[in-house]
């Protein structure tokens, strides 16, 4: 292999950055069209492309809140038919995952109403992320529903003793468990920041900086930059937790160590860079989980860890390589290096050889420990958020989220 401390970064390349544009395009392909439900939400699709469920299928409110960002992002670039997603999925988070009664955004619904009408700090930090990203469309919608979540999130959620957010509430808003959990926190920070970034507010990028100074800096540095899952209500680490095998899997996921490598790195910089722990965690975040995660005989990171560090589940998914090229090319821009250099490379290789589904479109959401497609978790391909950031932020520089970067440019 060429060493890459000697040739020029792939991110520089203009025949990557064109092949970064077309995996995007194949992806926006993919899922514009044939995702919109026309009673409302969006479908999740099969492998080929078609409505799971078509007849009243559950529309879970981050995937709504997703396609909206996702599709926002189309329109700043400057794709057709962008503008007309955004619209459809606004108008249903608005009007039918928004409870008018008790106030907040039911967690699932479908033709009927809400399917599970439990309020969810993950389901609300996409809500606040979809309505940073239409602001800055101008779309009708977002200056209501950015307040209206923001004053959601701030009465009922936020826990200022502790400087993040509660997890979830019954519908009229009564607590479920004394669980906490750092995954709706993480996706909080990055709409967080968002929202600073849409509105120049800065209240968001403090409470940013709160979670991310409690999950990384306290919990994390305590752990030797492995980022726990799963808090009793003191926000001590629970290691004995095993929820949803899904989105609450036991042990610890180095997907999310990715994720929080990049966000930190990204709240570094529109935090005029004062806090010094910040790139310093970026990088052991980043180096944990290529050294524990990755499966270094098939490739591939497994999705999750058990307290010994060996693979839990061994399945290898779509996400955790997405993030791992979002952190990857935020280090090579913010903290260079060969070996940054070299899993940016890694990574991509992998994506393109085994998730990249050339004869049907999209990607390959789940693999088996052999790298073979597999739907275990995930029935097909439900989904674009991860791969489309995967394949945008290298383009652009590592100055905040590639929504600002691409209002910038």
């Amino acid at each position: 292999m060429t060493d890459a401390a000697a040739s020029t970064p792939w991110r520089e390349r203009p025949y990557h950055r064109h092949w970064l544009l077309g995996q995007a395009d194949r992806l926006f392909d993919f899922f514009q069209n044939r995702s919109v439900n026309p009673r409302g939400g969006f479908f999740e699709l099969d492998v080929a492309g078609r409505p799971l469920n078509p007849d009243n299928p559950v529309r879970g409110i981050h995937g709504t809140a997703r396609m909206v960002h996702c599709f926002a992002i189309g329109s700043l670039l400057g794709r057709p038919g962008s503008d007309a997603i955004v619209d459809h999925g606004m108008e249903f988070l608005w009007n039918r995952h928004r409870d008018s009664v008790h106030g907040g955004y039911f967690w699932t619904v479908d033709d009927e109403g809400p399917r599970d009408a439990t309020k969810q700090g993950y389901g609300h930090a996409f809500v606040l992320l979809a309505a940073s990203s239409a602001s800055l469309l101008g779309h009708p919608l977002a200056g209501p529903m950015l307040a209206d979540v923001t004053e959601v999130l701030e009465r009922r959620f936020w826990e200022e003793r502790h400087g993040a957010i509660a997890e979830e509430f019954r519908p009229d808003w009564t607590p479920i468990a004394p669980y906490h959990g750092q995954n709706s926190n993480m996706h909080l920070t990055e709409a967080l920041m968002a929202a600073f970034e849409a509105t120049g507010t800065r209240a968001y990028l403090d409470k940013a900086e709160r979670i991310a100074d409690l999950v990384i800096r306290r919990r994390a540095g305590e752990n030797g930059w492995r980022v726990a899952e799963h808090f009793d209500g003191e926000w001590r680490v629970d290691k004995a937790y095993a929820g949803d095998r899904m989105f609450r899997p036991p042990g610890t996921t180095p997907g999310h160590w990715l994720e929080w490598a990049r966000l930190v790195l990204q709240l570094w910089v529109l935090g005029g860079r004062r806090h010094a722990w910040m790139p310093e965690a970026a990088r052991g975040l980043f180096e944990r989980a290529v050294t524990l995660g990755w499966d270094k005989e098939k490739g591939g990171f497994f999705y999750n860890l058990d307290w010994d560090d060996r693979p839990d589940m061994r399945t290898k998914l779509w996400w955790p390589a997405s993030e791992g090229i979002g952190a990857a090319s935020f280090l090579c821009q913010l903290q260079p290096s060969a070996f940054h250099e070299h899993w940016y490379r890694a990574i991509w290789d992998v994506i393109g050889r085994y998730f990249l589904d050339d004869e049907q479109g999209g990607w390959h959401e789940e693999l088996t420990e052999h790298m073979v497609p597999a739907h275990t978790l995930f029935a097909g391909k439900g989904d674009i958020y991860h791969a489309l950031q995967a394949c945008l932020i290298p383009l652009y520089p590592a100055t905040g989220s590639i929504t600002r970067a691409m209002r910038s440019a």
